[in-house]
This record gives C-alpha cells, structure tokens and sequence, in this order.
C-alpha cells in the first residue's frame, strides 16, 4: 500500500492535469505542485504505468524537444461522475409524459433484449455450469462485482452481486431489476429466482440458478 502523502500527491497530479489539460511539463507541474522535478517525474512514471497518464513528445522551434502529460481515458473514470441521477432525471421526464409508465417499461425491455442479443452466442452450446460462468464474466465486466457457487442441489447454482452501477434507478425503477432476471434466464436457459436483491435493503443480490423442469422432464 502507498503512503498516504504519496497517495495524496498523485491524486493532486490527476487534479492538476485535469484542469490544465495536456499543457503540462515536468516543469510547469513541479511548480504548481511545490515538490522536485525528480519527484514528479516519479510519480508521472508510476502513473504511466497505470495507464493513467499518456506522454506526447513536442518538438520545439528552439532548443531540446519536451515531453507534455494528459490523462488517459482510464483517468477519467477516477472523476466524479453523476450518470445515476442523470439517468433518472430523464425517466421522471419520459414517466411524466402520456402513456410514460408503458414507454419506461419499454426502454428496459429493449435493454434487455440487446444485451441479449449481445451475449447469446457465448453462451450458445455450452453446459449450464459454463454458461453461469461466462454470465458471471460478463457481469463483472459490467462493475457488478460477482461470484458463484454450485449448490448441493446437482444441477443448481447461486449467482452473487454484490454492487449494482445502476441501484439508484433499480431503486425507483423495478422493470430494471425484472428485466435483468429475465436476461439470466434468457443467456442461461434455465430457472432463475431472485432470491436477494440490493434495491431491497440487502446487501447483495442473489439468484438461484436451476435447470429447466421441462428440460429435466424431457431429458
């Protein structure tokens, strides 16, 4: 783990590069931020290994060319953003408009059919236990934060979420919360029961993961 005073100085570098842009030079940031040239540009390496600062070489009508620093795209998902409350102001908009309820209703449904069409086919042909796998894959990818077990059920799994990116419109918008439960059971053609849900207080949510009783009868 860092140091808290060199934690502090990085986060004071991205502070500065975020609002200077790609104007800065070791020297103009040594200045701004009171420490050495030799401790910036420890600190500018450090962060180009994290990919959170780029370097662009400039070429100058006199004298040596200079290295100047921005931020990377990675950086700037280091800075607040407010997508959630965006996102239910324009839900409030939509709701409040004539037949709102039916067009929300709508825009998840449509939500979830794209990410379906987006995935199914890595999950196409593969057993039960893989697709849960890849379907945990893909969530995490998202921010969710998962994991999964095989229960002592055979055939069964639990699915874990333990964040959510979009709770705060979960919260007030359950079709959101329906809909990702009929994704699952689209993506993983099995049974699949909520049985913990974040917008409800828990700390998590869960679902329970079975075969189809049709494809149990059948086989």
């Amino acid at each position: 783990m860092q140091p808290r005073e060199e934690r502090s100085t990085r986060h004071q570098l991205l502070q500065l590069l975020k609002t200077q842009g790609n104007s800065s030079c070791i020297g103009d940031l040594s200045k701004a931020l009171g420490i050495t040239e030799m401790a910036v540009r420890r600190h500018v390496q450090s962060l180009e290994k994290d990919r959170l600062i780029r370097s662009e070489l400039v070429r100058q009508a006199m004298g040596r060319p200079m290295y100047r620093y921005s931020l990377t795209k990675e950086a700037d998902e280091l800075f607040p953003k407010n997508y959630p409350q965006l996102t239910l102001d324009l839900l409030e908009e939509i709701e409040e408009q004539d037949d709102g309820e039916a067009m929300i209703e709508r825009l998840f449904q449509g939500r979830r059919d794209k990410l379906e069409s987006r995935y199914r086919d890595r999950m196409a042909e593969l057993p039960l236990a893989e697709r849960v796998a890849e379907l945990s894959a893909i969530q995490n990818g998202g921010g969710y934060m998962t994991e999964w077990e095989t229960l002592s059920e055979e055939g069964s799994f639990v699915l874990r979420e333990y964040n959510c990116p979009i709770a705060k419109v979960a919260g007030k918008y359950r079709e959101a919360c329906r809909c990702e439960q009929q994704l699952f059971e689209r993506l993983l053609d099995a049974d699949v029961e909520r049985t913990e849900c974040l917008a409800d207080g828990e700390y998590r949510c869960s679902y329970a993961i079975r075969p189809r009783t049709d494809a149990i009868t059948t086989s």
